[in-house]
């Protein structure tokens, strides 16, 4: 029995080692392919990575590339921004010197429409003083023997004659002309007379040209007889 027992054990003993064997075989087969299973996880994990890499560097670098072409554009957007508000300044400044200048025109023609009719308003005045000069020589040709002549410098002319009763042909004379005052200016009598000066500025006041005439005439007259 005993031995019966003890190869009963054995048998038992070479069967659980048998299994066992077998069991650490199958699950040492399963680790291997577990193993290279993973290695190759690993590996083709690792290519993925490393595309994946290469992608967001080639990314990363388009990125770079993109952003320093917005610099670049924006620094060019601002450039043409400056040279945009100069000009818009300066035709701002234009603006302002054309409105200054169309001013400065309005204003001249205003002063020129008042001088014109100032020098108009003139002119007339002179007119009519000549005409009343001219009735006048014309009513003291006859009378008193005087000639009015025009002669250089817009100047009139005044000839007395019939002063002298020995030399009644003898011409005494003086020159008249307006000034810029537009006021009467005597000179060039002949022969002198010290009291034109005097007899000037009477008829600036008076606007008298009758009597200045008349005063003149009798000075021509009181220095024959002395």
């Amino acid at each position: 029995m005993i031995e019966d027992e003890l190869a009963l054990f054995d048998k038992s003993i070479n069967e659980f080692w048998n299994k066992f064997k077998s069991s650490v075989s199958d699950t040492s087969c399963q680790m291997v392919g577990l193993r290279d299973t993973y290695k190759d996880s690993i590996k083709a994990c690792a290519e993925k990575l490393s595309v994946k890499l290469k992608e967001e560097e080639r990314m990363v670098e388009m990125f770079l590339e993109y952003q320093n072409q917005i610099c670049r554009q924006n620094s060019v957007i601002q450039e043409k921004k400056d040279n945009l508000l100069r000009l818009i300044a300066r035709i701002k400044d234009k603006k302002q010197e054309l409105e200054v200048l169309t001013s400065n025109i309005q204003d001249l023609k205003e002063e020129y429409a008042k001088k014109k009719e100032t020098i108009s308003a003139a002119n007339k005045a002179n007119e009519e003083r000549l005409k009343r000069l001219q009735k006048s020589a014309d009513l003291y040709k006859d009378r008193l023997g005087l000639e009015i002549r025009k002669i250089y410098g817009d100047k009139l002319q005044f000839i007395f004659t019939n002063i002298d009763p020995k030399h009644p042909e003898n011409p005494f004379m003086f020159s008249l002309h307006l000034n810029e005052a537009r006021e009467y200016e005597v000179s060039d009598s002949s022969p002198h007379l010290e009291c034109l000066t005097e007899f000037q500025e009477n008829v600036r006041k008076t606007n008298n040209f009758s009597a200045f005439l008349a005063n003149v005439r009798k000075a021509f007259t009181a220095m024959v007889y002395n």
